[in-house]
């Protein structure tokens, strides 16, 4: 598996975290009105994540995916985002650049199930699906209090407000 560099890109921040954990929460917040439905992709190394949030501009792709699944669920309980269906998403291990070609999961399921929570077919929000079907995932994902910590800290980074 090809894990991304730790580059920095030209805001000096590392790329990987301002790909998988600032960007996705940037965007949740600029586009308004909210869509009906948003899709956070996070992956089973979310497990591996760490929640503490000690240097999150440092962190790794683990914690990138457990970040996702936080922002997921956040979004999923703030009043501006009640008519949007907010999901998290493992699409498995799928032969990409990233995941290799040794990956076993199949990327045409992992297409059906984004597309599937895109449009609304999958159920309520603040879940988490693999294969088309809710999957457990690691407790911190879901503490509100940690979920608060990573908003309020990637607020002040990006200068970026959550909609009200």
């Amino acid at each position: 598996m090809h894990i991304p560099s730790s580059s920095t890109g030209p805001e000096g921040l590392p790329t990987l975290f301002a790909t998988n954990t600032l960007a996705p929460f940037t965007l949740t917040c600029l586009v308004q009105p909210p869509p009906k439905n948003l899709v956070f992709l996070s992956s089973v190394l979310h497990n591996s994540g760490d929640a503490s949030l000690r240097d999150i501009k440092a962190a790794s792709y683990s914690d990138s995916k457990l970040h996702n699944m936080m922002l997921a669920f956040y979004f999923a309980r703030q009043p501006a985002f009640r008519h949007t269906v907010v999901s998290s998403l493992d699409p498995g291990w799928v032969q990409t650049k990233m995941g290799g070609g040794s990956a076993t999961d199949d990327i045409g399921a992992a297409i059906k199930d984004y597309v599937a929570l895109a449009e609304g077919k999958l159920g309520a929000s603040g879940k988490h699906w693999y294969h088309g079907k809710e999957r457990s995932f690691q407790s911190e994902a879901a503490d509100e209090r940690a979920q608060d910590k990573l908003v309020a800290e990637l607020r002040e980074i990006s200068g970026v407000n959550v909609p009200q």
